[in-house]
């Protein structure tokens, strides 16, 4: 008889802690429907995959946006709304966006770009860059006689720098004296960079030189070998150009192997 109450005494206690245990895994009672916490820790998780930093705050916003959800969404179902065209429409469209992202997500997870390709991917980008930067400093101005005028002015002595401030039709330079940094010659239209190209250290064009944007007069500052970033500092930004890369072969393979009458616009 001792055995027996000890037994129910114990059944007892447990029967207890069900429902606060069933309450630890819920967050709310809404109109007699439980909230589950798991709603809440996936707001979370995406609101931290998306780079925001998770503290209470953000817990706490987070219950209460569950929480109403519930609210706004049983007044929903109450309405029948549900049950409407539209809404079964956009449920549709919302469970494909929702597979078609897990799709990527899951394609991008298990092919990885590895440390040697990005590696390899870099040094192509660096190859490409290498060559002779050259500093220079230019005056843009309308007309081929301004500019032949200009020229004169500085062969009898005057400063670039001032004239381009004075005279320069550059917006992007003409306060800084003409100056437009360093850069490759194929960087600029090719008229522009064929003479920067052949002027040494210290020299201003002879005669003006025509481009697109009207008359220029460039003196060359300064050359240097070309400067690129190290690899650490760029490669995050090639491991998600070759992950896009990657996941737009994907998606081409997908789209040749189906087997569909529709015709593509792009084909």
């Amino acid at each position: 008889m001792k055995l027996h109450s000890k037994s129910l005494r114990a059944a007892g206690a447990v029967m207890l802690l069900l429902p606060l245990a069933a309450l630890a895994q819920n967050i709310a009672i809404v109109n007699g429907k439980a909230v589950p916490k798991a709603r809440v820790d996936n707001l979370i998780a995406q609101a931290a995959k998306a780079g925001q930093k998770v503290g209470p705050e953000l817990e706490a916003q987070a219950k209460d946006q569950v929480v109403l959800r519930e609210i706004f969404t049983q007044e929903a179902e109450r309405k029948g709304l549900a049950a409407s065209a539209d809404y079964r429409a956009q449920m549709e469209l919302a469970r494909q966006s929702i597979l078609i992202r897990e799709l990527f997500d899951d394609f991008r997870k298990k092919h990885p770009v590895t440390d040697a390709e990005a590696k390899a991917e870099y040094d192509k980008f660096k190859a490409q860059a290498a060559g002779t930067e050259y500093r220079a400093r230019h005056i843009l101005v309308e007309s081929e006689d301004e500019a032949k005028a200009l020229i004169a002015k500085l062969k009898a002595g005057a400063s670039f720098e001032e004239l381009a401030k004075k005279n320069s039709k550059d917006p992007g330079s003409a306060e800084s004296g003409g100056d437009l940094d360093f850069a490759k010659a194929d960087a600029y239209v090719p008229e522009f960079g064929q003479a920067l190209a052949k002027l040494k250290k210290g020299e201003t064009t002879e005669s003006p030189v025509k481009t697109q944007f009207g008359w220029h007069i460039i003196k060359l500052e300064d050359t240097r070998d070309a400067q690129f970033p190290s690899f650490d500092d760029v490669k995050a930004q090639i491991v998600q150009r070759l992950e896009q890369i990657q996941l737009q072969q994907y998606q081409e393979e997908l789209r040749k192997a189906a087997r569909t009458d529709y015709k593509f616009a792009s084909q």
